[in-house]
């Protein structure tokens, strides 16, 4: 009987009210995500721009945007050259510990080893028959 009573207007209607509390809820976190990835901006300037938006979230977005909203591509594209930066050297950190490399690099560094005496002749055999067998 319920489904009844609701006409394709208020379907609508609803839709549309719920794609927009969406983009508000994106243009929000968005927004506190610039903040807290900005730099440059005082503690106390932060803190009153979440109040503003907990507040008075409509004309607060729209002033951040207007105000700051020129500074967030910048912002987010250095976020992301930084992580990637991050994992790059992870990856290569990761590559090195592995005992990454050819053969020929695996053995070299290994006879390295055997010529300073750090490890033993049955060490070195171990290592070489490793890094061929790889």
């Amino acid at each position: 009987m319920l489904l009844a009573t609701i006409n394709l207007g208020e379907i609508l209607w609803t839709m549309l009210v719920i794609f927009f509390m969406v983009m508000l809820f994106m243009i929000f976190f968005s927004i506190i995500g610039d903040l807290f990835r900005d730099h440059e901006l005082s503690g106390v300037a932060k803190a009153f721009w979440i109040i503003f938006l907990i507040f008075f979230p409509p004309i607060t977005m729209l002033v951040y945007l207007i105000v700051r909203g020129g500074g967030m591509s910048k912002r987010a594209m250095d976020s992301q050259v930084q992580a990637q930066k991050q994992m790059t050297e992870y990856a290569q950190q990761i590559a090195a510990q592995s005992g990454g490399g050819s053969a020929t690099d695996q053995i070299a560094s290994a006879k390295g080893l055997l010529d300073s005496g750090a490890i033993t002749q049955a060490e070195f055999d171990a290592i070489k028959a490793k890094a061929l067998a790889s």
